[in-house]
């Protein structure tokens, strides 16, 4: 909270990551990124990340680092790790999954990184035991999220393709 009682407001930067126990409204435009928001009911304490790319190069990863953030595995890892040292159950997180959107002509043998960026934060959420309830990714089109760390709530608005 701010001074004056309102909720706090942030905008979170690409390779960004914000983990609140008290209400913040977070907010971030996605294109091929991915965002990952982890909620507790019980705490009314949310974490969402802002990644970039699936996945750093170093092994083992070094989550811990500043720049870890910017990589789904090690973003998810680390809200993960910090949830828990705060007294969260993974039993009781709520996990919602956005953006991956197919920005750029160019595709891997992989498919794009938007396509990677999606299909591991999904595989990594399902392999942690993170029940996935709300989902909104691919497509062409970039997206604006608003996340309310203190319900939980994510405002979503998807992007014609010259607000990019």
């Amino acid at each position: 909270m701010t001074g004056d009682g309102r909720t706090a407001t942030v905008y979170l930067k690409p390779g960004g990551l914000v983990i609140a126990s008290k209400p913040t409204m977070v907010t971030t435009l996605l294109g091929s990124c991915v965002a990952v928001t982890l909620y507790c009911p019980r705490l009314r304490m949310g974490a969402i990340c802002h990644a970039v790319l699936p996945a750093c190069r170093r092994s083992p990863c070094l989550e811990c680092q500043l720049e870890g953030s910017k990589y789904v595995l090690c973003a998810v890892r680390l809200m993960l790790r910090h949830l828990a040292e705060r007294g969260v159950n993974r039993s009781e997180i709520q996990a919602k999954l956005f953006g991956g959107a197919e920005m750029f002509t160019c595709r891997g043998k992989n498919g794009s990184v938007g396509q990677q960026n999606a299909e591991l934060a999904l595989r990594l959420l399902q392999d942690e035991g993170i029940r996935l309830v709300s989902h909104d990714f691919g497509g062409e089109r970039g997206r604006k999220l608003v996340f309310d760390t203190d319900s939980g709530e994510v405002y979503l608005k998807k992007l014609r393709k010259s607000e990019h």
